[in-house]
């Protein structure tokens, strides 16, 4: 028994089958005050996760807040742009363990998780490489184009993972819905019997 059964979609469907019928994830599921809680707070703490990388986003293109140095709209985003991540986060793996196998096997789920890291890739990007130099354009307008290029990439990547998020409770390609296109079947991570 190799790596490539472990990580198989089989036995990781399996681990979040056992998951899923675990009693805390079950009484999460079936709350009548935590689960719309805990939904109701991913939900905020994206909006302020997305808002903030907005405002910079529109700074960065030169659309919005053109006076404002971008060294100091960061200085002040920032630590409630990390908040929101940090809430974001943890509301949105319990989300996940309370319905772990719906999310997994959902379309749109995977999709707002790639986007994530897309977004995550060009954060670190811009904080590691664009913006150390911070101190030569911070009031250029035009910012340099690598700075404009990582606050579109940004704002399409977000807005994907906003659209995505809420279409996740919508799907219209669950795997119990079959026939599926096989495409559908192997995006969403369907096991169908030959």
């Amino acid at each position: 028994m190799g790596w490539e059964f472990i990580l198989s979609p089989v036995s990781i469907l399996g681990l979040l089958e056992w998951v899923a019928a675990t009693p805390w994830s079950v009484a999460l599921h079936e709350s009548l005050y935590m689960w719309p809680l805990v939904e109701s707070t991913h939900v905020l703490s994206l909006a302020l996760l997305v808002g903030t990388a907005i405002m910079l986003d529109l700074r960065l293109l030169g659309v919005a807040m053109k006076r404002a140095p971008v060294s100091e709209l960061t200085g002040r985003l920032l630590p409630w742009t990390r908040l929101g991540f940090v809430v974001m986060l943890a509301t949105g793996l319990l989300l996940f363990y309370a319905t772990p196998v719906r999310n997994y096997q959902n379309i749109f789920f995977r999709l707002k998780m790639v986007l994530l890291v897309v977004a995550g890739i060009n954060v670190w990007l811009f904080h590691s490489r664009i913006h150390r130099s911070v101190g030569e354009w911070d009031l250029a307008m035009p910012p340099p184009r690598a700075a404009r290029v990582a606050a579109v990439v940004s704002l399409v990547a977000w807005a994907i993972v906003v659209v995505s998020g809420r279409f996740i409770a919508y799907n219209w390609f669950d795997c119990d819905i079959q026939p599926q296109s096989a495409f559908v079947n192997w995006a969403a991570g369907c096991v169908v019997p030959e």
